[in-house]
């Protein structure tokens, strides 16, 4: 029974993350007059005291110690912060400048790029499905580009910034409120500074267009950090293969919003290329999945060949 309601916080937890994430694209233009520049340090500045904040209640301090001990840590949480900064910049900027489908391709080829990168930097051996599935993604990309006389570099730059930092996430093995505390850390004098800047030059919006505008801004920290916590929620409560499926909600309600919302253009050469993606998908799930399968039976086996003994239900 604990194991069943534990299982059923996770899903509500990875639903409301990726919930979050999807329909977050409501949200950035409510900020407006203000550009993508000052609401993104608005953003890191929130999402510090927010974090403080939750870290303050549950007590956990003592990494923080740690982690000034390790200069190839503190290094690498510069370098995540400099790479989520990109990534958030880039994306507010997409969203208030009408590119909200070609910013919810990015996150559509997001997992296709963390396995190139697995393959160019961990030297990872990918399965024929893999492949298969890499090489229908760089054919979409091309019909994305021929079709729109450009390449799509919102969506590759998007894909190949948040891969990245997954990548450094990884090596730096820290909790999902203390890493995002620590790079939070990092850009918080910056974003202060350009922030008083602003200020100081008579630019600034946070006080300008009234309470509702001024509160806004500040909540940011809270979009930030209360879909994060909901997925640390998940992560520890479901399957990875179940919260790998999750992972497409944020990009298919990003995607329907820039269609129904947002009104933008679908011309048919983009439909193709977004149906290349979706297919190379399709490819990459079932080829997980079957995987995770296999490593079941073989772990339900024994070495000699025999059924393991049976396990009670979950």
């Amino acid at each position: 029974m604990k194991q069943r309601t534990e299982q059923r916080t996770g899903l509500l937890s990875g639903f409301a993350a990726y919930g979050v994430w999807g329909l977050v694209p409501l949200f950035w233009p409510l900020l407006k007059p203000s550009g993508a520049v000052e609401i993104l340090a608005h953003r890191m500045v929130w999402s510090l005291v927010v974090v403080g904040i939750g870290l303050l209640a549950l007590r956990r301090w003592s990494w923080i110690r740690e982690l000034l001990r390790q200069p190839r840590k503190l290094a690498l949480t510069a370098l995540a912060a400099s790479v989520i900064t990109v990534n958030w910049g880039l994306y507010i900027w997409s969203v208030n400048s009408g590119h909200v489908v070609e910013a919810s391709l990015g996150y559509f080829i997001n997992p296709l790029v963390i396995i190139a990168i697995g393959v160019l930097v961990l030297g990872e051996r990918l399965r024929r499905a893999q492949w298969a599935a890499v090489g229908i993604t760089v054919v979409a990309v091309l019909v994305l580009a021929i079709g729109a006389g450009r390449p799509p570099w919102i969506s590759l730059a998007l894909a190949f910034s948040f891969a990245t930092y997954g990548l450094i996430k990884k090596k730096l093995g820290m909790g999902g409120l203390e890493s995002l505390a620590a790079e939070t850390a990092v850009l918080f004098l910056p974003a202060l500074g350009y922030l008083l800047w602003l200020g100081a030059q008579g630019r600034s919006t946070f006080s300008a267009y009234g309470t509702g505008h001024t509160a806004l801004l500040a909540a940011t920290g809270l979009v930030t950090a209360i879909p994060l916590v909901c997925f640390g929620a998940a992560a520890i409560r479901v399957p990875l293969s179940t919260l790998g499926m999750l992972q497409y909600m944020a990009p298919v309600f990003q995607f329907l919003l820039g269609i129904l919302y947002f009104h933008e253009a679908m011309p048919p050469e983009r439909w193709a290329g977004f149906s290349l993606v979706w297919a190379a998908l399709t490819l990459l799930t079932w080829d997980a999945l079957r995987a995770a399968r296999r490593s079941r039976v073989r772990l339900d086996v024994t070495p000699l060949g025999t059924p393991a003994p049976a396990r009670e239900p979950a």
